[in-house]
């Protein structure tokens, strides 16, 4: 009989009216967060005598570019191990490797998240500010050093306990940054991140952009703990980058250059602004040292943006910095990511999910590689021939 599921014994709950899946070491306790993914449980881990969140991701190939989302999330967290980071301690699969639908992930269980901490009546002293903003750079430092780039910071993406500890999740949306030229996977695209968090050279269409993107978003989320609501609340991606001129004044000539969507360089170029307030204007507490931080992390152009590295030794955050404390890694292996160039099926993505889930069942692991082996079967992603410049990766009725 063919090895083809994790054959783990499972409990059945029902959570929203749904079924929502276990193996018998989780006790699933109570719903704790719903989003457009599926659902997520607080469990209490009986083996490990430890609270945790179990993530339902539901319909997982309904959409290939979201079962790829999930397979790029997983197979990242696998590799970074921090304390701003939200970690990966089990992942399953109910069913078989061929009918499977439904993914899901345990980590450890946060009680709150900064979007809602913001929404709440809850003070924020500069001092909470401070701590919540130290680590988040210090997560991001250790992400950007592992070359790879966020693309979703925001609030509701930063996990928070009641003592302040900050954890960085959702990684869905990230991208990792190969230098290697040989290497590079599709485009850039320009859909990332939530409207009011992203930086002018995503809102500008730029096809290629780098870590400075996260900075951005983070310099946004700082001005939202200050003011206590978003500094660009944009309706569309006009109207955002309306608010972002307003605010910051029009980008100079060499800036203005270097957007290579000429119609947005039209639109900016024509922009009346009108009535328009100052980043000075729209957060008069801060203190100096914030402002200066602040308005080094939202400069229009990319290049004239703090690196996280700088924004750690900066004095506001003088009384937390410490250089010994704020670990970096080698940048992420490249050959765990040929999935993302190469022309793939909702079958490769199975294969590739179901071989993540293996990584958390080493001896399952051992014997499904052993299997395929004997079998003269083995599965490996560079059988899938690469894309061509500009081609997509899915065939169109796949991904409808």
């Amino acid at each position: 009989m063919p090895f083809n599921s994790l054959n783990l014994e499972m409990l059945s709950y029902s959570v929203h009216g749904a079924q929502f899946e276990a193996p018998k070491r989780y006790t699933v306790l109570e719903p704790v967060g719903q989003g457009a993914y599926g659902v997520v449980c607080s469990a209490q881990d009986e083996e490990r005598h430890e609270s945790v969140a179990v993530k339902k991701i539901e319909n997982a190939f309904e959409h290939l570019t979201f079962a790829k989302r999930t397979l790029r999330e997983l197979r990242i967290l696998r590799h970074l191990s921090h304390e701003n980071l939200i970690d990966i301690r089990h992942v399953f699969l109910p069913g078989a490797k061929e009918s499977f639908n439904d993914i899901y992930v345990v980590s450890e269980l946060m009680e709150t998240d900064l979007a809602s901490i913001l929404k709440s009546p809850q003070p924020l002293s500069d001092e909470h500010c401070q701590f919540f903003l130290y680590q988040i750079l210090r997560g991001l430092k250790y992400i950007h050093s592992a070359e790879v780039i966020h693309r979703d910071l925001k609030p509701r993406n930063l996990l928070v306990n009641c003592n302040c500890d900050l954890k960085i999740c959702d990684y869905g949306l990230a991208r990792v940054n190969f230098p290697s030229e040989e290497f590079r996977a599709c485009p850039m695209t320009e859909y990332v991140c939530t409207r009011w968090y992203r930086a002018p050279e995503v809102l500008c269409s730029w096809t290629n952009y780098g870590k400075a993107i996260d900075i951005w978003s983070v310099g946004c989320i700082f001005a939202e703990m200050m003011r206590r609501k978003p500094l660009f609340p944009g309706k569309n991606t006009q109207h955002q980058l309306q608010l972002v001129i307003a605010c910051l004044g029009m980008p100079d000539q060499e800036c203005l250059q270097k957007i290579p969507n000429s119609k947005c360089r039209k639109f900016i170029e024509t922009l009346q602004i009108t009535g328009s307030r100052s980043l000075a204007d729209m957060l008069t507490s801060a203190s100096q040292d914030a402002f200066d931080l602040l308005t080094k992390s939202l400069k229009f152009s990319p290049d004239k943006r703090i690196v996280v590295a700088d924004a750690l030794q900066h004095p506001y955050l003088a009384q937390l910095h410490c250089p010994e404390d704020e670990p970096v890694r080698a940048s992420l292996d490249k050959s765990d990511f040929e999935f993302e160039r190469r022309k793939i099926t909702t079958e490769v993505l199975r294969e590739e999910l179901f071989l993540e889930a293996l990584r958390y069942h080493p001896q399952l692991r051992e014997k499904y590689l052993e299997e395929q082996k004997r079998c003269g079967t083995m599965y490996h992603i560079t059988n899938y021939r690469l894309l061509d410049v500009g081609e997509s990766q899915y065939a169109s009725d796949e991904e409808a």
